[in-house]
């Protein structure tokens, strides 16, 4: 009995667990057709938006800056070099690398012993040739007194030989006589002759001695040239450079002693693309005298100066390509020849240019502009020059529109955006209270920005972390983190 009361107990709980996994199996099956007999439900999606910082279009009359580098040059540049070899008996004191010398000022002496006995010489010969004129012109003059004498002789004779021809004729003189009185006729005119001789000579001596006195000017000339050739002197006040001569020491002729350079006088040349060189001329073709500055950054200390254009290169120089073109700057302000240095020239004021930043363009030539329903819209623009991080451009439709100031990837036409505006210089100045949370995910992102430098990390974090915090770097801030 005990074993017919067991096995009906258990045929009892096999036939319920068949009967509830049956049931169970059913419930599973009707619920499967239940589920692929209904429509999907899709779950609501909520339209992103994105946070963007808009700047406002103003057109306006703009001047361009063009930037370039170049090279600061002396416009005066000059050798000193030996006219003559020998010893060096005087230097200046001035005369050593990077003296500031005067202009006139005695630079370098020569040994002048040499060139000084030459000049004596020749201002001797000079004197002999002198007395050898005046004894000359002295010669000349007796020589014509001669032949005057010589002439009033020879008339007297010719007047006596007339007279004894005329009484010949009347019967009363002789025929002796007669050939007497032509005979010394004719040697009053030979005597006239050799005097007219005399005058002659005379006047050769005289040129003779006047082209001698002529020729030791010269060689006194030229021994004074010699003697002042020893002495070297500043032909303008300027600095010295390259300096190679020591008192005592020997030169040979043309031998480079220093450079002297003008350094009030500097140029800066630099070198622009032909585009550029183009934006710089007028309408007749000719390169305008725009006015330029000049910078040389050195450990956060400028030296600047500014000047103007007064030329460009003849030609373009074998393997370069653009213009080569010269400033002349007004005050150097402490720049110097060789200086390599930053230039910017303004071209041509630009009329109805805006100013937007470089980030706001697009690779299409458009800008991203808020349209209605705070909607993005594309609106073509003409780009009209690259200023740094900005560019200006051109657009009738663009004015007084607001523009997207950073483009991404994620932000197009029609995307829906929620605008963040600039703010004035007086409210991003005031402070303000921030909650825990936001002070907190404020602090999180700034300390997980690796681009930040390390000072500028260090101040935000300083400011985060008083009581209030300055608007302006809380919206900055913000915007880059998206909203």
């Amino acid at each position: 009995m005990r074993f017919l009361r067991h096995s009906l107990t258990g045929l009892f709980l096999l036939s319920l667990t068949v009967a509830l996994l049956i049931y169970a199996g059913q419930l599973i099956f009707s619920a499967v057709q239940e589920r692929m007999g209904s429509e999907p439900t899709v779950p609501e999606r909520r339209e992103r938006v994105f946070a963007v910082n808009l700047v406002r279009a103003e057109a306006r009359t703009i001047t361009p800056v063009l930037t370039a580098y170049g090279e600061v040059q002396s416009l005066r540049t000059l050798e000193i070099r030996a006219k003559t070899s020998g010893t060096l008996t005087q230097l200046s004191e001035d005369f050593e690398e990077g003296g500031v010398v005067e202009k006139g000022q005695l630079l370098v002496q020569v040994d002048p012993s040499d060139a000084q006995s030459a000049l004596n010489l020749a201002e001797s010969d000079l004197m002999d040739a002198q007395a050898e004129v005046r004894d000359a012109e002295r010669a000349l003059g007796i020589a014509r007194d001669e032949l005057e004498a010589a002439r009033e002789q020879a008339a007297l004779r010719e007047r006596a030989y007339q007279r004894q021809l005329d009484l010949e004729d009347r019967g009363v003189g002789t025929a002796a006589a007669v050939e007497t009185a032509e005979l010394s006729a004719s040697q009053a005119r030979q005597a006239e002759l050799a005097s007219r001789q005399a005058l002659a000579n005379a006047e050769a001596r005289v040129d003779q001695a006047r082209t001698r006195l002529s020729r030791s000017k010269i060689a006194r000339d030229d021994a004074k040239r010699r003697l002042d050739d020893t002495t070297i002197r500043a032909e303008f006040g300027g600095t010295l450079d390259t300096v190679n001569a020591v008192a005592g020491g020997v030169v040979s002729q043309n031998e480079r002693l220093a450079n002297l350079i003008d350094t009030g006088a500097l140029e800066v040349a630099f070198r622009v693309s032909t585009a550029q060189y183009v934006r710089l001329l007028d309408d007749a073709g000719k390169l305008l005298t725009a006015p330029v500055s000049v910078s040389l950054a050195t450990q956060g200390l400028d030296l600047q100066a500014t000047g103007r254009i007064t030329r460009d290169s003849g030609a373009v120089e074998e393997g370069q390509t653009g213009r080569m073109i010269f400033a002349t700057l007004d005050k150097p302000g402490g720049l110097k020849p060789g200086d390599f240095v930053t230039v910017k020239v303004e071209e041509p004021p630009l009329a109805d240019a805006i100013r937007l930043p470089a980030t706001a363009l697009g690779p299409e030539g458009d800008v991203l502009v808020l349209g209605n329903e705070e909607r993005l819209e594309a609106l073509p623009v003409t780009l009209l020059r690259r200023q740094g991080d900005d560019v200006l451009v051109r657009s009738d439709a663009l004015t007084g529109r607001e523009v997207v100031a950073q483009r991404s990837p994620l932000l197009g036409a029609g995307i829906k955006v929620r605008p963040l505006r600039e703010q004035s210089e007086a409210d991003t100045s005031e402070l303000m209270d921030l909650s825990d949370d936001r002070r907190a995910r404020l602090i999180e992102f700034v300390r997980g920005d690796s681009e930040l430098p390390a000072e500028e990390k260090s101040r935000l974090l300083a400011q985060l972390e008083q009581a209030q915090v300055p608007a302006g770097t809380v919206v900055r801030l913000e915007t880059r983190m998206g909203g």
